[in-house]
Order: C-alpha cells, then sequence, then structure tokens
C-alpha cells in the first residue's frame, strides 16, 4: 500500500455503516505506551529518538498488525503527507509538527494506526465507524497483547502504566467518540451538553482533537481520567450511557426542528445542498458548514437524490491537503477554492 492510496476513498471509519451513525460518525480508543529502559521523549536525546524509533518500527512490522501495514517515516515525509494524515485523523497535529525521528503504521483499512514517537513511544489507535466501543476495544487489546510480547512497556504495580502525561497514568486509555449534532446546534441545545459532559469529567473538543474547533457541527467527546477505573467501566460508561443520552437529545432537538420550524429546516438544507451544487469557490469551513446541514437533511429524509457515502467521502477529499494530492500539485487561495468548488459540483450532479 502506498500513502497516495488513502485518496482514492475515505477510511472505514468515515464510511457511516456503522450503528448509530445518523448521530455517531466514529468510536475511537487509543492506548498510550512507553518502552522501559527508555527515557520519555522530552528527555531523550536525538540518537537515542533514532534508536527508540527504529526499535519499535521493527517490531510494529515484524508483529503483523494489520493486513499491508504501511510505515511512514514522519522525519522524511512531506508536510503535504503529514497534514492528509491529520486531515484522516491518523496522526495528531502535535505529531506532525513536531521534530526528530518518528512515524506512524497504518493498517489498509485504517481501523489500526500507530503513532511512535509521539507524545509517548507508542500511541495505538484503532478507529472504528458508529459506535462500535466494544469492538474497537477487543480490536485494539489484541494489538496491545501482541507489541507487549514483544516489547517491555514500562509498567508500576501500583500506578499502572507509566506516561509522558500525568492525566494518562493507569491504563493509558483515551476513548473518543465523534458526533455530529447539528440540531443541538441550531436549537441552541448544545451548550446544555457541554456542561453537562464537564459535570462528568468529560472534554468537549472539534473535528481535529485538542485545541480545534467544533467545525461543522462535529464535536469529539474523550475520557479525561485514565486512573482509578478499568478500562471495561470507562467503555461500558461511554457505550451504555453517555453516549445513548447526547443521541437521544440530538434525536429530540431533531423532532422539535420538523415539527416547530420545518420551513426554516427545509430552508436551510435546500440552501446547503444548492450552493454545493452551484458555486465556483468554496473554503473548508464553509464546506464543512454546509455539508453537515446536507447531512443532517438526507438523515430527516429532507433530501432524497444524495448518497450518505458521497457525503462522507467529500467531507475528507476536500480538505486542503487531500485536493492537493488528488490534483498533484500545491493549491492556494482562490485556487484551491475553486478546484474544491469543482471537485464538490462534480460528485453531487454526477459528473
Amino acid at each position: 500500500m502506498k500513502l497516495s492510496d488513502l485518496t482514492q476513498h475515505a477510511g472505514e471509519w468515515l464510511r457511516g455503516s456503522g450503528p448509530r451513525s445518523e448521530v455517531v460518525i466514529s468510536s475511537r480508543i487509543r492506548l498510550a505506551r512507553n518502552v522501559a529502559g527508555f527515557n520519555f521523549l522530552s528527555r531523550c536525546t536525538r540518537h537515542q529518538r533514532q534508536v527508540l524509533e527504529q526499535k519499535v518500527r521493527q517490531t510494529i512490522l515484524d508483529a503483523s498488525l494489520a493486513p499491508q501495514t504501511l510505515y511512514v517515516d514522519l522525519e522524511q515525509a512531506p508536510e503535504v503527507d503529514r497534514q492528509l494524515l491529520v486531515e484522516r485523523h491518523l496522526i495528531s497535529k502535535p505529531h506532525a509538527a513536531a521534530e526528530g525521528a518518528r512515524g506512524v503504521a497504518i493498517g489498509k483499512d485504517e481501523t489500526v494506526s500507530i503513532m511512535v514517537n509521539e507524545e509517548d513511544h507508542l500511541r495505538i489507535q484503532v478507529l472504528r465507524s458508529g459506535l462500535q466501543l466494544q469492538e474497537a476495544w477487543d480490536q485494539i487489546n489484541k494489538v496491545d497483547d501482541q507489541l507487549e510480547s514483544k516489547l517491555d512497556f514500562s509498567f508500576n504495580p501500583r500506578f499502572g502504566y507509566l506516561t509522558a502525561c500525568p492525566t494518562n497514568v493507569g491504563t493509558g486509555i483515551r476513548v473518543s467518540v465523534m458526533l455530529h449534532l447539528p440540531a443541538l446546534k441550531l436549537t441552541g441545545e448544545i451548550e446544555k451538553v457541554f456542561r453537562a459532559a464537564k459535570d462528568l469529567k468529560l472534554a468537549v473538543r472539534g473535528l481535529y482533537g485538542e485545541g480545534t474547533e467544533a467545525t461543522g457541527d462535529f464535536y469529539q467527546i474523550s475520557n479525561q481520567s485514565t486512573l482509578g477505573r478499568s478500562e471495561d467501566e470507562i467503555i461500558e460508561d461511554f457505550g451504555d450511557s453517555i453516549i445513548p443520552k447526547i443521541i437521544d437529545y440530538e434525536h429530540h432537538a431533531r423532532k422539535t426542528l420538523i415539527s416547530e420550524k420545518g420551513v426554516a429546516l427545509d430552508d436551510k438544507v435546500s440552501r446547503a445542498l444548492g450552493l454545493l451544487r452551484s458555486a465556483r469557490l468554496m473554503a473548508t469551513d464553509e464546506t464543512l458548514l454546509l455539508l453537515s446541514h446536507l447531512r443532517m437533511g438526507v438523515h430527516m429524509g429532507r433530501v432524497k437524490d444524495v448518497d450518505l457515502g458521497t457525503i462522507n467521502e467529500l467531507f475528507l477529499l476536500t480538505q486542503p491537503a487531500h485536493l492537493q494530492k488528488i490534483q498533484g500539485k500545491k493549491l492556494e487561495g482562490d485556487v484551491r477554492r475553486a478546484a474544491r468548488a469543482d471537485y464538490i459540483r462534480a460528485r453531487l450532479n454526477g459528473h
């Protein structure tokens, strides 16, 4: 598999085929691990960082954790390739911008990826479409066991897995669910959800995680505490209680929109579809917002002739790095906005 192959389709997590996908875009579980005998990265020399990266890279490739695993050397990768991996949620923004030996291993369907030398020595990640936390946990647990049979992870009998950031000490687990909540935003109820999440000590972030805005009505909700609770308890809380309640709130808001503001709803959805099908220049944020309204309209039965898979692919393939990889050249300013508008019109008008 080559990196350019990724621009031919969306990852498994964006196919919209998972349970509760009308609201839940994806489920992600991430484990932070460090190799015993090596300093945390903030204390590593450049040479130690290189030695560690080589050791972990070879272990991952030898373990055959996923079919056709691709390893990308991020120290050598061009900026546009690193940005493409951020847009696909396969690496973090800090990992893309960092310096020194580091990389990422990616399975063919992108459900499994492993960041090497991010904040911790390994950040193992499993992404699934819709609400599939238990399935994601089963998968990542196997990957973790395979790697731990080859690598000695830093572990303390009292505190659990040792990590660079104190908030990850213990299980090292971070559970994140990406939600599409346009109706709660339109009805002005979204702030109540945020307040409730904070009371439960959950983090609410934007589309690309920490430090990003909630563009296009997409929100990531994650646990903040990893110490004192088991992985199963954290996942059960998310999958059986917290996320289903938020889904119910969004459904209620959608019903309210239909019953009390049906004309305004149809106007918003129709304007989104009209602009996407006819505009000649389209900025990234505007595209995400319009696609968000269109996605809501499709799920609520207000739009019949647009395929959900097409919308999900447009969310990803119209991002700046994806557009440049598809076009095979650097695009800036109005040239990029024009290319984005052309691409969207072609996909939605069936050309």
